[in-house]
């Protein structure tokens, strides 16, 4: 038999539901999905887009976006540190006044 010793490493913590591409990837989806149901159920108003169903071809490339911004997290997420360095006062920002009135 053979000792393998395993190197066990924290998880990394990452943004997860925080991440801004997950929020928008999600918005867009809710719009596309509500646009693709228009396009299917709804008036589809071709006379005025020039026999084009345009909420259903808009539904369909807002859930196509969402999906890429929602895989982009997936594959690619936001690793939150452990630790972060406090940051020193900033010397050129101007002190804060004190209000009159005496409070």
């Amino acid at each position: 038999m053979s000792d393998k010793t395993t190197s066990t490493k924290p998880a990394k913590k990452t943004a997860g539901a925080f991440d801004i591409r997950n929020i928008i990837g999600s918005l867009l989806g809710l719009y596309g999905v509500i646009l693709l149901l228009a396009g299917l159920f709804a008036d589809k108003a071709l006379d005025k887009t020039g026999g084009v169903n345009a909420n259903l071809w808009t539904g369909i490339v807002l859930i196509v976006v969402s999906a890429l911004f929602l895989g982009w997290a997936r594959v690619k997420p936001i690793v939150v540190p452990d630790e972060v360095e406090k940051v020193g006062d900033d010397p050129t920002r101007p002190a804060p006044r004190r209000r009159s009135g005496g409070h």
